[in-house]
């Protein structure tokens, strides 16, 4: 879907902008519970769940269970399911994991939305029975969800696809890097080997010291064996060791660190929160489905 948000109906917001982004709505309703769904939108879903929900409440009515009463706040930060007196939190349910919204149109007091759970990444379908508010609310969680998903673009969701990118090329790049070492390396090797064979081919009365071999331009080629193996110790101590070569394979051909998208400023995101971006921008481009529908179908779900 190309819109993060859609609806089947053009509907007025209830509230303003300032009272879902600093603060919350909220709502009292009762709580029939939740169910595992297979699929994160549709309407044949929900139905199938709040039936099922509605079934199993009958069952702890007959029992003389009452259903637990919570309360709702609903902001930009997502849905939160508390007790209404003590305030503890049962679920939090973060916008950009809803994706499927729904009220009943014959019965003003049903409504339902399904969230993906942060732990299971099941997706859960939610059912409540509010004061004949149904439809308020599944607008409210809409506008909310709207609301967050332009904050998230204004807050640079924008850069995420473009830090991906950028962060392909940088590993390519240390790739390339550590070819070209071990390249390097093995050229070496054989600089060695060569040199090696010429000393034993040549005549025994002639064992004068041959200067080192030079490059195309006329230098010593590098080698990372230290040169301190020949300095004689002093105090019967040995010189310290040279840089290891982990150490010469953090650094690029010109002796610097390469650069780390993520760990040059403090604008730029660490992986975890990164990870957190593309989940979150994946759940926004999913997008939120609200609309209205009939749950009741049956004589049993009319005495509901």
């Amino acid at each position: 879907m190309n819109r993060a948000f859609s609806r089947k109906k053009d509907k007025t917001w209830m509230h303003t902008p300032e009272a879902l982004s600093k603060h919350y709505i909220p709502y009292n309703a009762k709580f029939l519970g939740s169910t595992e769904v297979e699929q994160p939108k549709g309407t044949e879903v929900v139905r199938d769940a709040v039936r099922k929900l509605k079934f199993a409440r009958h069952i702890k009515k007959s029992e003389g269970q009452k259903i637990p009463k919570v309360e709702l706040q609903i902001s930009i930060y997502g849905v939160k399911i508390l007790e209404p007196k003590t305030k503890e939190v049962q679920h939090n349910c973060q916008l950009h994991r809803i994706s499927f919204c729904a009220d009943d149109k014959t019965d003003k007091r049903i409504f339902t939305f399904i969230c993906k759970d942060s732990e299971s990444n099941k997706h859960l379908c939610y059912v409540f029975d509010s004061e004949k508010c149904a439809e308020e609310i599944t607008l409210t969680i809409g506008q909310a969800f709207d609301l967050a998903y332009r904050k998230f673009l204004e807050s640079g969701g924008k850069d995420v696809e473009t830090r991906k990118q950028i962060a392909g090329l940088q590993k390519r790049i240390q790739d390339l890097e550590t070819e070209n070492m071990e390249l390097k390396n093995k050229v070496q090797d054989l600089e060695n080997q060569l040199r090696i064979t010429q000393v034993s081919t040549s005549p025994a009365g002639n064992m004068a010291p041959k200067p080192p071999s030079t490059d195309i331009f006329d230098m010593i080629p590098f080698s990372p064996v230290s040169d301190q193996s020949s300095v004689a110790t002093r105090n019967g101590m040995q010189p310290p060791p040279g840089p290891s070569r982990a150490t010469e394979m953090k650094r690029d051909l010109f002796g610097a660190e390469p650069f780390d998208p993520f760990n040059c400023g403090a604008g730029d995101f660490p992986p975890d929160i990164q990870s957190k971006l593309d989940e979150m921008q994946e759940g926004f481009k999913m997008g939120l489905t609200l609309e209205g529908t009939v749950f009741c179908l049956d004589p049993l779900d009319s005495r509901c």
